[in-house]
């Protein structure tokens, strides 16, 4: 049996093994880089140079848009570089910094969506007590604590999968390292300690889902009883695109890790981790832009700052 210890390497999955179309590869992912790093870079330097943007909304935006970033760069950059140098070939400890990295930003982010649902949910159902529960200090706590709660989630699970050990070999089927794939390397008799700590993540993640879906529904609640259409208008406007966001968030997550094994197969394991690990940071700023037109000013103020700098 080989253990993982003995590996200094991981075969990840190439997209294909034609070189014009692992150009191509490099060139999509490129542009889907690029746009990522673009639409959340302007939001997090729109948010910090707008002074009419220092709100506890735009606050938990502008972090959501670091996390985004930062679990975007985790996978992309790599997969690029294997498709523009030929290889498959991740060293051990960048495959452990993957997946640390990786569960980290989005174990961070799912918890400061539902951060930005409490947020949501005093804002239009507690207005008078906004500033009192949604102080600068009590925002910066909870965003602290959303990125401690990743970091602690992303320790134990890296800690965990890398100390069982590896019966299968050391290819992935994945773009990138993840810990389902990881998993299908190991001995059947280790895969059972994961899997209790993979149930009780599942457990906290369950509680975070029950809390924004009862946020939701009395946030609607209050919203339908609103007698002003202008009034319903500017509730759902702040509430849609953060709604939009976790949806996208949790379908593809929840499809990838919670799947039936007789539906799943490499093909569609690839396809599925594209979706919840690149598609959700790069249309997360689209979504939040879209309709909103502080957003929108702010980032027309920024350009305008830009052209009068180079003038």
């Amino acid at each position: 049996m080989s253990n993982s210890s003995s590996f200094n390497e991981f075969l990840l999955l190439a997209f294909t093994d034609t070189r014009e179309l692992q150009l191509l590869h490099f060139l999509l992912f490129l542009g889907i880089y690029l746009a990522a790093l673009l639409g959340n870079g302007l939001i997090i330097t729109a948010i910090a140079c707008d002074h009419h943007l220092h709100t506890p909304m735009y606050f938990f935006l502008l972090n959501l848009s670091l996390l985004d970033l930062g679990s975007i760069s985790t996978t992309v950059p790599k997969s690029m570089a294997n498709s523009l140098s030929n290889t498959r070939a991740i060293s051990y400890s960048g495959c452990v910094a993957q997946v640390f990295f990786f569960f980290f930003f989005c174990s961070a982010e799912y918890c400061l969506l539902t951060v930005m649902a409490y947020d949501r949910y005093v804002a239009i159902c507690k207005p008078l007590h906004y500033g009192t529960l949604m102080g600068s200090r009590a925002c910066m706590k909870m965003a602290a604590a959303a990125w401690a709660s990743g970091f602690v989630n992303a320790l134990l699970h890296t800690a965990n999968t890398f100390s069982i050990p590896l019966c299968q070999g050391n290819t992935v089927d994945q773009f990138f390292c993840e810990i389902p794939q990881i998993l299908k390397l190991s001995c059947a008799d280790s895969y059972l300690r994961e899997v209790e700590l993979l149930v009780v993540t599942a457990c906290l993640f369950f509680g975070c889902f029950v809390f924004i879906v009862v946020s939701y529904v009395q946030i609607f609640t209050v919203v339908l009883r609103i007698p002003s259409e202008q009034g319903r208008h500017k509730a759902f406007s702040m509430c849609l695109p953060h709604l939009a966001v976790v949806s996208l968030f949790l379908s593809t997550g929840m499809f990838a890790y919670l799947k039936l094994p007789s539906i799943s197969s490499p093909a569609l394991d690839l396809v599925v981790a594209v979706l919840y690990s690149v598609v959700p940071p790069t249309l997360n700023p689209l979504i939040y832009s879209m309709r909103n037109k502080e957003i929108q000013e702010a980032v027309r103020k920024l350009f305008q700052l830009v052209l009068v700098q180079q003038q």
